[in-house]
């Protein structure tokens, strides 16, 4: 069913019409109500509302040309400005995006987070940096404590780049602290979340049952450990679309367990677990696959590179037997300080304080030891490090464990056209580098306390 020829309406109007039908996987239609919303838009607002919807559906090419329309009627607008931005430097425009960032902090040096985001943009130099004009932000003062989060993260980035990593530790313990005392968490709840996943899961687990999609390609890991990476190889080849951290798989089983819940009453997380490791597999399987469309099925195969999957390596296994789960690892403290140099935007709460981070890494590395222990073959563990120092050999290992024709290409990353929004969007459009393998090792000091509990732990290092 198509939609009226001549329908009316405005350009919010069509891409709340356009979500809903998106919400119903009636793609063909909601394709025409966004194409109704461009045609009903006049106003910048309208085009940038278009923009917005369109980044949301990581259509980010057609989101940058809602926004040129936008700012071709009003270029002072910053948050247009500030979203045309995010969504360049997402395609790999990094030069345009920081054309765009120039331009909003001249019109609103205030917010901070234009400031972060250049910075992140490029590696500074001695020649071209914004060392002293952040210093300035920085002590002109902030309307509120918690910007001045972003502007101590940047400096850390810049001092780190200029070599200058006393300074730059300096910045970014300011900064973790300052960010960590703004946030209600506690860590134990996700050390203990491990346990009782463990427990859920003990058992070794049959590879029948589930649904026979051989489509996912689960790229899990910690945040920071080169899990993008991963991804712009397999995106050499053609067979494989890189559908980006999806969120697909936490939503299938949050309703697959809500189904079971009975009464509509509100489960702990132990709950959820539990309930999760009861969820009628083949239907999971089949609802997750669902939930990623119309973004994948246009090639036999796609990844998708959530980290945080490693929790439901267990329920992957029932669900889609026949997917992969490449596990990507980096060297412990690697891993910990480059959580702990990132500003995430959402999620990772752990990442600001080095013993929570110390006891995150313990727990993960608890339950990737009980997955690989039920499940020897089905995993494969690629190496951060080997990754860089052999890109052909490791790549054609991974390639071989994918099922995947190999060609020496595919380590050619930088030609990769796609869009990222992770963390490492900027460095992934560089060949592949290894200048950060070692970075961790000038805050060999500071790291200590992090050396000290994963040793005790039994973690290798």
């Amino acid at each position: 069913m198509s939609l009226p020829p001549h329908a009316e309406g405005s350009t919010g109007t069509w891409l709340r019409r356009a979500a809903e039908l998106r919400e119903s996987r009636r793609w063909a239609e909601s394709e025409q109500a966004v194409a109704r919303a461009e045609q009903a838009a006049t106003r910048p607002e309208e085009f940038a509302m278009l923009g917005d919807y369109l980044g949301r559906c990581d259509e980010h090419v057609r989101a940058a040309m809602a926004y040129d329309r936008a700012l071709g009627i009003n270029p002072r607008d910053t948050r247009i400005l500030f979203n045309r931005a995010a969504t360049r430097r997402a395609i790999g425009d990094l030069a345009g995006a920081e054309s765009d960032y120039d331009a909003a902090i001249a019109l609103d040096p205030k917010d901070p987070e234009l400031w972060l985001n250049r910075s992140e943009l490029r590696v500074q130099t001695p020649a071209r940096n914004h060392v002293e004009a952040l210093e300035r932000r920085l002590h002109a003062g902030f309307d509120r404590p918690i910007g001045e989060v972003p502007i101590r993260y940047a400096l850390a980035k810049e001092y780190e780049d200029l070599e200058e990593y006393e300074t730059s530790w300096t910045h970014l313990a300011a900064g973790a602290a300052l960010r960590r005392r703004h946030l209600n968490y506690d860590v134990r709840v996700d050390v203990d979340t491990v346990d009782w996943i463990i427990e859920a899961f003990g058992a070794d687990v049959s590879s029948s049952g589930g649904c026979d999609s051989a489509e996912p390609i689960f790229i899990v890991g910690m945040p920071r450990s080169g899990t993008t990476l991963v991804e712009r190889l397999l995106a050499g080849s053609p067979d494989v679309f890189p559908a980006g951290e999806l969120g697909a798989l936490t939503a299938a089983i949050d309703g697959a367990v809500k189904r079971k819940a009975s009464g509509g009453a509100r489960l702990t997380r132990r709950d959820m677990v539990e309930a999760s490791s009861t969820v009628d597999a083949a239907d999971l399987g089949t609802r997750y696959l669902e939930l990623t469309r119309p973004r994948t099925g246009g090639t036999p195969r796609f990844t998708d590179k959530m980290p945080i999957n490693y929790l439901y390596c267990g329920l992957i296994r029932r669900a889609l037997p026949r997917a992969k789960v490449v596990h990507v690892v980096r060297h412990p403290l690697a891993t910990a300080y480059a959580l702990f140099k990132t500003l995430f935007n959402q999620g990772y709460p752990f990442s600001y304080d080095l013993a929570e981070i110390a006891d995150y890494l313990v727990a993960y590395t608890k339950l990737m030891r009980h997955w690989r222990q039920r499940h020897p073959e089905w995993i494969c563990d690629v190496s951060y490090e080997r990754l860089v120092s052999d890109p052909l050999g490791e790549s054609r290992r991974l390639y071989d464990f994918c099922g995947l024709e190999w060609q020496p290409e595919v380590v050619n990353i930088e030609a990769r056209r796609a869009a990222t929004t992770s963390a490492s969007a900027a460095q992934v459009r560089r060949s592949i580098y290894g200048t950060s393998v070692d970075l961790w090792r000038h805050y060999s000091s500071q790291l200590e306390p992090v050396r000290s509990r994963l040793s005790e732990a039994g973690i290798s290092l």
